[in-house]
This record gives structure tokens, C-alpha cells and sequence, in this order.
């Protein structure tokens, strides 16, 4: 097995999540409404959710990127609530039949109150808390969204231990 393939969280900005989705904007601002949320099922739904840190592995001060997931029939909307959290994500266009796509993989900052849209078919693992509190989200997405749930598994694809080094 190869070396792990290491993830370092950045700082979230507007600009440097436009391949992965969007953030609402206020009504008075010009760009609003330039986005709109898709719900190819016309199931869209709202609840919260909640991450803890003991759901996933840990590697030293890394946590362990098992899978992405993407929807291909809705738009998912998220904000973390209560803590500073992390999200990893990847381009929609990407298929992960090679390797070196896991190198589009992206981590990002989030704290409490960003609210994020993820452009329908973008590959998506988190919100998960940064430290050590369970995280409450606002979670926007399809009712079924379990039908159309696909995943890749990143160590497969990438013949190597995939890790997120999120800092507190």
C-alpha cells in the first residue's frame, strides 16, 4: 500500500468553493437568486442532523476519509450550528475511475452559521465537528435521498489510506 494521501483543511472563502456549490446571499444583493436549488423528485425536505467525532477513525491528528458521496437528482443545502466543522469534498464532473482524481479531493472550514449549497453531483463527505463536540446541522435535501446516495471508496481508487488533517 502506498503512503497516505494527506488533506489539509482550508479556510473556507466564497471563491474558493465555487466549483463545489454556492452560499445564499442576502435579497439585496445583486447575485441573489442567481443559483437555484434543484430537486429533480420534487422531495425536497428540512431537518436537522448531528455528527459526532467518534463516527469516524482517527490516524494520529487525521481523520480517516473512507468514501465520498454525491447525489446526481438534488442540490443539498448544509449549516453546522454549534461548532467549527470541516467538509471534504470533490468536483462533480469527476468519476473517480483513476487515481489521481482523488487529488481533486478539497477540504474546507466551516464555522458555525455557513450556510453552503452543494451543486448537484458534488462529491461530499461532512460536515463532522473539528474538535470534540457532536455537531448540529441544518440539513436541506431530498426526502430520498438514501436512493440516490452513490459512493466511491477512496482507498480503492487511490490504492492509499486517504486522511483529513482538520486542526481544532
Amino acid at each position: 500500500m502506498a503512503d497516505p494521501i494527506t488533506i489539509d483543511v482550508e479556510p473556507f472563502t466564497p471563491d474558493a468553493w465555487r466549483e463545489f456549490g454556492w452560499i445564499p446571499v442576502s435579497d439585496d444583493d445583486p447575485a441573489d437568486g442567481i443559483h437555484s436549488l434543484e430537486f429533480g423528485w420534487e422531495d425536497a425536505h428540512l431537518n436537522y442532523i448531528s455528527h459526532a467525532p467518534d463516527e469516524l477513525e482517527r490516524e494520529g491528528d487525521c481523520f480517516v476519509l473512507e468514501r465520498l458521496y454525491h447525489h446526481d437528482t438534488h442540490t443539498q443545502a448544509l449549516m453546522p450550528l454549534n461548532c467549527p466543522s470541516w467538509i471534504a469534498v470533490a468536483p462533480a464532473f469527476d468519476d473517480f475511475s483513476y487515481a489521481h482524481q482523488v487529488e481533486n479531493v478539497r477540504a474546507f472550514r466551516l464555522e458555525p452559521f455557513t450556510c453552503i449549497v452543494l451543486h448537484r453531483g458534488t462529491w461530499h463527505f461532512g460536515p463532522y465537528p473539528s474538535g470534540d463536540e457532536p455537531l448540529r446541522l441544518l440539513n436541506l435535501q431530498g426526502r430520498r435521498y438514501e436512493e440516490d446516495n452513490a459512493y466511491v471508496e477512496l482507498r480503492q481508487v487511490a490504492g492509499a489510506q486517504v486522511l483529513v488533517r482538520a486542526g481544532a
